[in-house]
């Protein structure tokens, strides 16, 4: 063996070995090889008093691993760390280098940001050193995580028994616990609109009421809607008649936050949901003989498309959809995006979904074709309407109607599907043309309570805020949920789209957070340390510094909260418990809340508040790829949802909810959870 390449995915290797033969082995670290010990002062594996030192060990599931690499390291003549461009990834090949005895000083480190065969090659002839500027910045990360983790969680288990408060987590939990009050504050206001309907030339339009001699109109009760309704007369006159030509441009590539918020949106599909779908994608998929990456990089906040790609898609463009569809290339980034890599874009767009459709899952097809046709979208001409504006008259009084007609479709061409704007026809109106009302309505209405989060609207408040980073969104999200400080549920029971309720535990935490750490647990805060964090990663910000600042701060903060925080007592169920005869209490999961046995854990009693009805399997549309039987979705004993065929016990296949195959264990030992 000549070279050896490190990267952290099995199948990520699998695709890349393909592409570089036989002169190299491309071996996987399986992700983080090691992380900070639990052991030292307080467990934190960080001695505070020796300048923040991290105290690393290597993770027991990766021993054999290492070892693995270790043997094949010792027989290669170089070896290249190829892991995930970004400061997790700089991270791991820090730590492997350390493991495998390498050299610091060697450029052992090449980067590439989607995993296709020219990509591999180019990125091989331009290896560098590990950036040790972008290691100390996620180290920092990773140490306040751990400082904040453990000792805030440790506080917030003590006094209130919840499970756990992280430094961003406790953002997005502050704001839907803010935007809850906000509803629950909320004094709806009365007010009334008049609409006139018209019909001109088989089409039927309407005007709304805006203006009493040339002023706003407010009507704040049915009193002053009926005083305008009996002035109201037939004919109404057109007063003005205005006609343009609007453009529409297209928006702008997907970065992660914006694919995580369109693919809820247009798809459904959760943020940890997308993001595993995207991982899959980019890290390579089977295509008969070959492997290949599907799109770039999926962890990004930059809008940038690499020149060769602009390029290709213009000419890609004005191919197959004629000259005037071609656009122009425009980039726009937020003030604290790191533009480390492209936007999320196809790797080629020879591969059109299509054409790929077959080899992806339809969850797989579903989000290529949402990336593929944003990123050629991106680049195409704006699409033109004929829109119309339209003031009728009624003595003092002016209606508006508006209309809006597609003239040349541009980027809808292929983005169409997307996008949920329709025409609006208006007949043609001449000025001073005299109009006959076929109705006049007026309704009463009333302001609404500002809306819940949806997962999508979550993640923009978070960008816009510029709390987290794009690698950092789903995870915060799957945590408040595990922690049971949040559901994400119906509004109604007819409704469809989820919104994000806070729990009475998510309430409570938010409250103590705020009442205790207000001055670090604060969207302005959390801001600051991420552009803190961006600094150490450009080497603009010493991160012993950051960390000192930070603990100086918080310390005092955790002490007080220690000394007057008041302690909650379990809520009694009134009952003994059946196994040990101590009181019964009621506590709090993911799943809702249920009936425990005071003396845990040495006494591991629990009932459900209420019997249960047995959820029957749901069919799907999919039969079992190892028997051919039919697979059903079932909801297993920990509350969670899975895929298993419908010949069980005969046949084992199981699958988790996002479709990956998982093992299937024999009785006596613990079964997956799915």
């Amino acid at each position: 063996m000549k070279n050896l390449l490190i990267v952290e995915s099995p199948s990520k290797s699998k695709t890349i070995e393909k592409y570089l033969g036989k002169d190299y082995k491309v071996l996987s670290s399986k992700g983080h090889i090691c992380d900070l010990a639990i052991k030292g002062k307080g467990g934190l594996g960080v001695d505070i008093e020796d300048d923040f030192k991290p105290i690393y060990e290597i993770n027991k599931d990766k021993k054999a691993t290492i070892k693995e690499l270790k043997a094949a390291a010792k027989d290669a003549d170089h070896v290249y760390l190829a892991t995930d461009p970004d400061r997790e990834g700089e991270a791991i090949s820090w730590h492997l280098a350390r493991e495998l005895g390498l050299d610091l000083d060697d450029d052992d480190r090449i980067v590439f940001n989607e995993i296709t065969k020219n990509a591999i090659l180019n990125a091989l002839k331009e290896p560098r050193k590990i950036d040790m500027d972008l290691v100390k910045s996620q180290e920092t990360r990773r140490i306040l995580d751990r400082i904040i983790g453990f000792k805030l969680s440790k506080l917030m288990q003590i006094k209130i028994k919840s499970k756990s408060a992280g430094r961003v987590q406790s953002i997005a939990l502050r704001m839907i616990c803010d935007r809850e009050k906000e509803i629950r504050a909320f004094v709806p206001k009365e007010y009334w609109t008049i609409e006139a309907s018209f019909k001109k030339d088989e089409i039927a339009f309407k005007a709304e009421l805006s203006k009493k001699d040339n002023v706003k109109i407010e009507i704040n009760n049915e009193e002053e809607a009926n005083l305008i309704y009996q002035e109201l007369k037939d004919p109404f006159i057109v007063d003005k008649v205005s006609r343009s030509l609007k453009k529409r441009a297209p928006r702008l590539a997907f970065i992660t936050s914006t694919l995580q918020q369109e693919a809820s949106s247009k798809l459904g599909f959760g943020a940890k949901k997308t993001m595993m779908l995207a991982q899959m994608l980019y890290e390579g998929i089977e295509m008969g003989e070959q492997s290949q990456g599907l799109i770039t990089y999926m962890r990004t906040d930059s809008t940038r498309l690499s020149n060769e790609f602009t390029k290709t898609a213009f000419k890609h463009i004005e191919n197959e959809y004629g000259k005037e569809y071609v656009g122009h290339y425009r980039l726009k980034n937020d003030e604290g995006a790191q533009d480390a890599h492209e936007a999320i874009r196809p790797t080629s767009l020879t591969n059109t979904p299509e054409k790929v459709k077959t080899y992806l899952t339809n969850d797989q097809y579903k989000l290529y074709r949402l990336i593929y046709y944003r990123a050629l979208a991106s680049l195409m001409a704006d699409a033109k309407y004929d829109a119309t504006s339209v003031i009728i008259k009624n003595g003092p009084y002016y209606f508006n109607a508006s209309g809006s007609v597609l003239k040349f479709d541009g980027y809808l061409k292929v983005y169409a599907d997307y996008d949920a704007s329709k025409d609006v026809n208006l007949p043609e109106l001449v000025e001073q043309e005299a109009l006959i009302s076929q109705e006049i309505i007026k309704e009463q209405h009333f302001t609404e309570a500002p809306s819940r989060y949806t997962e999508a609207k979550l993640i923009k408040a978070l960008e816009e805020e510029g709390v987290g980073r794009p690698s950092t969104y789903a995870t915060i999200i799957d945590t408040i949920i595990k922690r049971a400080y949040v559901e994400l549920k119906t509004a109604t029971e007819k409704g469809k789209t989820k919104y994000f309720f806070p729990t009475e535990q998510g309430e409570l935490t938010d409250e103590k957070l705020k009442e205790y750490f207000s001055s670090i647990i604060n969207v302005k805060y959390t801001a600051q340390m991420e552009k803190e964090l961006d600094e150490i990663a450009d080497g603009k910000v010493d991160n012993i510094k950051a960390l000192k600042d930070f603990y100086e701060r918080f310390e005092p903060l955790l002490d007080e909260a220690y000394a007057k925080m008041e302690k909650k007592e379990d809520e009694k169920v009134g009952e003994l418990c059946p196994e040990c005869g101590h009181e019964l209490v009621y506590r709090q999961s993911r799943y809702g809340k249920f009936i425990s046995c005071s003396n845990y854990p040495s006494c591991k009693y629990t009932r459900s508040l209420e019997n249960k009805v047995k959820e029957e399997p749901e069919i799907i549309d999919r039969t079992c790829p190892e028997c051919g039987g039919q697979l059903l979705k079932r909801k297993s004993r920990y509350g969670n949802y899975f895929i298993g065929c419908s010949n069980y016990p005969k046949c084992h296949y199981i699958e988790n909810i996002e479709g990956e195959k998982k093992p299937y264990f024999k009785k006596g030992r613990k079964n997956a959870k799915s």
